[in-house]
């Protein structure tokens, strides 16, 4: 970039809550409470979509900024929502024992079921490619479903060679579905009348989530597997990380956030697919934990059992946490100031406090006005102001990278 410096500010206006957590490099930013238990969740622009069980359906939620983390539509589905996909202004719900629900959330507030396709099994989960949608339906395998009318969906194709079929992704000319049943599957799209299984590895998983050459697998035994699908014939797992269930995976950056049955949110960088390692993770004690995750921009929305929609922050290593933050938005726009050499702390909506180096050192006082941060290593710092102990008002933590 050329510019003498550039100092990107992105803050979050947090409010501190007493309560029991275990947690590492992660912070709970928000949630929303639902009337059932969430089990899966999809986001799009500026609202998250949330599956239910218990015939609740599909709750819609609002995570816009500057707006209250509430929920702002619902439509309930014949049986339990289990997993779901959005694409442009339909949601698709995989239904358990009913099917394929196709759902209109052109309007968020007023979400109306325009279409459905019954399957043979049960339908866990759902992924959308163009003109079709992929059930995994447990028993019956993958089904393919055209959704070129989308009041009208018709099955088009099946591979049954899949049992148990759990999670679902879909990419270019292959379809990844993961197993209860003992294993990972690829299977050839290229003709979705006729989709047919070219490779499959060793797992017991719920889920699947897929970046450039490798898969990951949300596992119920290793929690984390990776596996190596250059050769879609022939795909190989490379690594394992963890133990216990584990229910469904999200890809941001080079980080896999993991959604733990027991043992809530984990983060892994996979930067290094061969050896994943732990960086962050957070945990609410006598939950029964995480069940679906989609991570967006360091943000995890994660389906976490009774809680309903829980939205967790990856902020990394080096700030003290507060006991369960909340945050009044989610998802504030950052601030970019380029080719200058002086950081106004009006920008980042902090004041007297201190900034922060990534291990936690202090680098530099901050002071109402400018300040000079043209001494600066270029690298990720944080704000951290505290307020006094009588204004009751919210702390602020900001992030800040330095550039030259």
């Amino acid at each position: 970039m050329r510019v003498m410096a550039a100092v990107v500010c992105s803050g979050l206006i947090l409010v501190g809550a007493a309560s029991a957590q275990d947690s590492m490099n992660v912070r709970c930013i928000g949630g929303c409470a639902l009337t059932a238990f969430a089990t899966d969740v999809a986001v799009s622009g500026e609202y998250a979509y949330v599956a239910c069980q218990d015939s609740d359906g599909l709750a819609i939620v609002s995570i816009g900024s500057g707006e209250p983390v509430q929920v702002v539509g619902r439509v309930r589905t014949p049986d339990a929502a289990l997993g779901l996909a959005v694409a442009g202004e339909y949601a698709y719900v995989a239904a358990d024992n009913a099917g394929l629900r196709i759902i209109s959330v052109l309007d968020p507030t007023t979400p109306t079921e325009v279409g459905y396709c019954d399957t043979p099994g049960r339908a866990r989960d759902v992924d959308v490619e163009g003109e079709y949608a992929y059930v995994s339906d447990e028993s019956s395998g993958l089904r393919v479903i055209s959704i070129s009318d989308p009041a009208y969906p018709v099955e088009v194709g099946h591979c049954d060679s899949v049992s148990l079929a759990q999670g679902v992704i879909v990419l270019g000319e292959h379809a990844y579905v993961v197993s209860l049943g003992g294993g990972f599957f690829v299977i050839s799209v290229s003709d979705p009348a006729h989709p047919v299984t070219v490779g499959s590895c060793y797992a017991s998983a719920s889920d699947v989530a897929v970046q450039g050459r490798y898969a990951f697998v949300a596992d119920a035994n290793a929690c984390l597997r990776v596996v190596r699908i250059f050769d879609p014939f022939h795909p190989v797992e490379v690594a394992h990380w963890g133990s216990g269930e584990c229910r469904g995976v999200s890809l941001d950056d080079s980080r896999a956030f993991v959604a733990a049955a027991s043992r809530g949110l984990r983060v892994t960088s996979v930067s290094d697919p061969a050896h994943p390692a732990e960086v962050g993770y957070y945990v609410i004690p006598g939950l029964q934990g995480a069940s679906g995750v989609t991570a967006v921009g360091g943000y995890a929305y994660v389906a976490y059992d009774w809680r309903g929609l829980q939205i967790f922050q990856y902020y990394g290593a080096g700030v003290e946490e507060s006991h369960e933050p909340q945050v009044t938005s989610p998802r504030l726009g950052p601030i970019i100031v380029r080719g200058v050499l002086r950081l106004s702390i009006d920008d980042c909506r902090v004041s007297n406090s201190e900034l922060l180096d990534i291990g936690g050192r202090k680098a530099l006082d901050l002071h109402p006005g400018a300040n000079d941060v043209s001494g600066l290593a270029p690298g990720i710092y944080f704000v951290r102001s505290e307020p006094s102990a009588v204004s009751r008002q919210p702390s602020v933590v900001t992030k800040v990278v330095v550039t030259r």
